[in-house]
């Protein structure tokens, strides 16, 4: 075990200075990797209870007891459900552009942290380069002095920094370019199923509207916004 870690500090003193910002991008890299793995965790953004209580509604029913369980909860599909049931008065249409605003910024909320994995992945391999033409350079001053009196110390460190540096930046870069893409898709897969299930909601509680039943779903006071008041119809002059 102390053989791994001397060969770890001999492989990153060699690399030279280009090798800290490498350092810190892979710290960075691996703190963003473990937020978003627990971020993204299908019970925190899907709540099981919430789901199966969407899908146990039926159509016209009353969602007051699904409001009750969204109320207090923190889940994106919750803010995104709230949102819907507190707007059931206004027309469908209003209410569908409402809740898409409201998911648009929850996807954001899901996708943070990604830009950073994206900086990493484009400036990890090019610091890795700055090294690598940092210890040419060395390698070539040195020579360039003399051809007889050039040090071999000094070249072979020149040569180990340039390829240290190049295997350590792309070592960086290749594991955050998976987790960018993994953690894309399942951003994309979680906001589809956020989609469908908000959009069988909708239907179900507009299912009286849609079929010419004026009055059937039953709206809690609590879970709506103030209504206009409607504007008094003139009578026409005789």
């Amino acid at each position: 075990m102390l053989n791994v870690f001397q060969t770890i500090a001999g492989f990153f003193t060699k690399g030279g200075i280009f090798m800290w910002p490498l350092l810190v991008c892979s710290i960075v890299s691996l703190t963003v990797i473990i937020l978003r793995t627990l971020a993204l965790r299908e019970k925190n953004v899907l709540p099981l209870t919430i789901e199966s209580e969407m899908e146990r509604l039926a159509p016209g029913a009353n969602p007051e007891r699904l409001f009750r369980i969204v109320q207090h909860d923190a889940s994106s599909l919750a803010r995104i459900v709230r949102v819907a049931l507190a707007h059931l008065r206004w027309p469908r249409s209003e209410n569908v552009e409402t809740v898409q605003t409201r998911a648009r910024h929850e996807m954001v909320r899901l996708e943070k942290g990604l830009v950073v994995l994206e900086v990493i992945i484009g400036i990890a391999p090019l610091i890795g380069l700055i090294g690598t033409v940092s210890g040419l350079v060395h390698v070539f001053a040195s020579l360039g002095v003399s051809a007889t009196s050039a040090d071999p110390k000094l070249i072979a460190r020149g040569i180990s920094e340039a390829l240290n540096c190049t295997v350590f930046g792309l070592g960086i870069a290749v594991p955050s370019l998976i987790a960018f893409v993994y953690f894309s898709k399942k951003v994309e897969v979680l906001s589809v199923e956020m989609e469908s299930l908000v959009t069988d909601l909708l239907s179900k509680c507009y299912y009286g509207r849609l079929a010419g039943v004026r009055g059937k779903t039953q709206v809690p006071s609590q879970m709506v916004t103030p209504a206009q008041p409607a504007t008094p119809e003139i009578a026409p002059m005789a």
